[in-house]
């Protein structure tokens, strides 16, 4: 499908702003929308896309975050203006380049897509998300520098990959499922059209 220089613009506004709403509002840790978004933008949008839209997202959400917690009773926190430096820590590169690997995972959506095929390649960015974040947190200190340590980093993420796919999968059939639906009407005057012209043409 060729998408237009405006289509893009929406587009591309759309999914950072929606990725960004629902990883402030609160919710299950991990079950947010940053993959699915990365995966959307890269099947739908110019290769560029594909590193831009979920840098953007995590970017700006994760600065946010500096002043929401949507894990706290007291949400919002204005006291003071927070620089850009105080939302980086020892694995935010880490979480960071996870999200750009899952937009050029996402590219294998470009030509083909289907729901088996969205489902695979979005576990597949669950995963290498799971590993990548917690090589991360192993590489930053957390464990002892040794393959026991690597081990004991990755174990303790296991509880929260669960929670991850889940929320990739969901935010994935979201993304795409609501497009195909508000795509599938604009097709419809077309196939009709077809239908008369080859009524017309016997």
């Amino acid at each position: 499908m060729s998408v237009s220089p405006k289509q893009s613009a929406i587009m591309i506004t759309t999914i950072i702003v929606s990725a960004i709403t629902m990883r402030l509002a609160p919710h299950i840790p991990n079950f947010a929308p940053i993959t699915a978004a990365a995966l959307f933008a890269a099947a739908y949008l110019p290769r560029k896309y594909a590193l831009l839209v979920p840098l953007a997202a995590i970017a700006i959400s994760d600065y946010l975050l500096l002043y929401i917690n949507p894990f706290s009773a007291h949400i919002f926190n204005f006291s003071q203006i927070q620089p850009l430096s105080a939302m980086i820590n020892p694995t935010t590169l880490w979480v960071w380049g996870s999200f750009m690997v899952s937009g050029l995972i996402g590219l294998a959506l470009q030509k083909r897509r289907s729901v088996a095929r969205i489902g695979a390649i979005t576990v597949l960015a669950s995963l290498q998300f799971y590993l990548i974040t917690n090589f991360g947190v192993w590489a930053a200190g957390s464990y002892a520098r040794d393959l026991s340590g690597l081990a004991a980093s990755l174990i303790a993420g296991l509880p929260f990959l669960r929670w991850t796919m889940l929320g990739d999968l969901f935010y994935a059939a979201s993304f795409f499922g609501i497009y195909a639906l508000a795509a599938k009407p604009a097709q419809v005057p077309a196939e009709r059209s077809n239908n008369r012209v080859t009524a017309a043409s016997i």
